[in-house]
């Protein structure tokens, strides 16, 4: 897969794209490792530091929606714009806390912002691409996003083991800022201008607040964990009622002769649910694994954050090479190569798992360097087939919400996964020095656990699809929706 097949123009769309998606989630990945010399630095407590870790994904994933409805209606490169901006401000707001409140705050804000601009960056590529240039582009998107994402923890080792710890997690949370400032350059330049749908300028706000309700009730209970069973049964019931209620909505609103936020080709489409669920699985599995591993390797093992990095450091190389190569698999397997990819991510969380409880201290994490390369590869053979797969389904109309649902889908995975697993973690290794290794194989186990169902899941999408009609991957196919004309293309 490269980007030489693209005209200039396009070109140039696709790595503004790109680069959006590396200053935002290596901001999000970078943090990770330096939290421990965050917590020391501040004196923050468990609650805030799981605010500060999962906030940023509770606001991202909130803004995804309504930012992609936003874009679709009015236009991309103003919101683009905004969001740039304000994210890349709000970093140095974070770097620059005395106390662990600012630092929630501005990730709180960041995480909006970047929702704003993720949510522009999946229409944009919607609206100037189609066909196999477009899974082309979504999954040169979707690399560089992955390959970013784990080279955040190798970095703020780095900067940490160069700076010092106090120094060394401001450095991390100002990294993003020279990214941020380069792609506000690029997009005033190269973004196409606003096209607003101007036939359909209906909003759904009633349907803009229900899908945020609902993100809001499933993630809050996770982050901030209820004190008793009340609370969880409340919680719980409130995202029964919010999650009835949005059909309900839909079909009221299109009955009065509205456009509803989720387009009924998205709310009706099984390959669209079963490629979301994919893609949640693996999201929430992913960032969840890494943020363990480096409590594992810093708390468990000893290692100092700059060799905890060095071993997190093969998944981001693996990804890359395996994301080169996918596409080639692609030719042969067509959809299979999601599910091959989803067996090794869940065969390389088993033996990171089985390593610690099992392998010397000495060796181990040597074997976890291992595991990782293996992690690494398999997200490569998932993640842009996955998405190229999800995103066929959405019509133009509706390009950006589609990518706003995706993004919020697997935003929601992160902020449970992350604080589920991390907790199950946190939970066993406080008893004592000796139970980090059996933590951190209840862990691993989980998320193999996660990407066994998901697993599961691709196979059925497979039997689903399989019915005479062309895999939408193979050579020749093109991916746009069924039913929906080739979007029109930049001159």
């Amino acid at each position: 897969m490269s980007a030489t097949r693209f005209d200039t123009g396009r070109r140039r769309v696709i790595a503004v794209c790109m680069a959006a998606g590396t200053t935002t989630l290596l901001d999000n990945s970078v943090l990770n490792i330096a939290i421990p010399a965050l917590r020391a630095s501040l004196h923050a407590g468990p609650t805030e530091v799981q605010w500060i870790v999962a906030g940023y994904s509770l606001s991202f994933g909130l803004t995804l929606v309504p930012g992609g409805r936003l874009g679709d209606v009015h236009g991309r490169k103003t919101l683009f714009l905004a969001g740039l901006a304000t994210f890349t401000a709000v970093g140095v707001v974070a770097a620059v806390a005395t106390h662990p409140s600012v630092v929630i705050a501005a990730r709180l804000l960041q995480g909006a912002a970047a929702g704003l601009v993720n949510s522009q960056v999946i229409g944009t590529i919607q609206d100037v691409f189609s066909g196999q240039d477009r899974a082309r582009a979504l999954g040169l998107y979707a690399v560089t996003s992955g390959v970013a994402a784990a080279l955040g923890p190798p970095l703020g080792g780095a900067l940490i083991a160069a700076a010092g710890p106090d120094l060394g997690w401001r450095l991390t949370l100002l990294l993003t800022v020279p990214f941020g400032l380069a792609t506000l350059a690029l997009a005033v330049r190269y973004l196409p201008a606003p096209r607003p749908n101007a036939g359909h300028t209906d909003l759904d706000p009633v349907g803009l607040v229900l899908v945020g309700a609902l993100a809001l009730v499933v993630m809050v209970p996770f982050i901030q964990l209820p004190s008793n069973g009340a609370a969880v049964a409340a919680w719980a019931a409130a995202g029964c009622v919010v999650a009835g209620l949005i059909p309900v909505w839909q079909r009221r609103f299109i009955r009065s002769g509205g456009r509803p936020l989720l387009h009924p080709s998205l709310a009706g489409s099984a390959p669209f649910a079963l490629g979301t669920a994919v893609a949640m699985a693996q999201f929430g599995a992913s960032i969840a694994g890494s943020l363990v591993l480096t409590m594992f390797l810093q708390d468990g093992l000893g290692l100092p954050a700059v060799a905890a990095a060095v071993v997190t450091l093969p998944s981001a190389v693996a990804m890359g090479i395996s994301s080169a190569l996918a596409w080639r698999m692609v030719r042969r397997f067509g959809r299979h190569t999601v599910t091959l990819g989803l067996a090794l991510g869940a065969c390389s969380f088993l033996t990171s798992g089985l390593a610690a409880l099992r392998a010397p201290a000495s060796g181990l994490p040597v074997i976890l360097a291992l595991t990782q390369f293996c992690a690494g590869a398999a997200s490569g053979l998932i993640v842009s087939p996955n998405q190229a797969l999800v995103l066929r389904h959405a019509p133009r109309e509706a390009a950006g919400v589609a990518g706003g649902v995706l993004q919020m889908s697997q935003r929601i995975a992160a902020a449970v996964g992350v604080s589920a697993i991390s907790g199950l973690y946190l939970h066993t290794a406080a008893r004592g020095t000796a139970h980090h290794r059996s933590a951190y194989w209840h862990a691993s186990l989980t998320c193999a656990g996660v990407l066994a169902v998901a697993l599961a899941v691709s196979a059925l999408r497979g039997r689903r699809t399989d019915d005479g009609a062309p895999d939408p991957l193979e050579p020749g196919h093109d991916v746009t929706p069924r039913g929906v004309p080739h979007f029109r293309r930049m001159t």
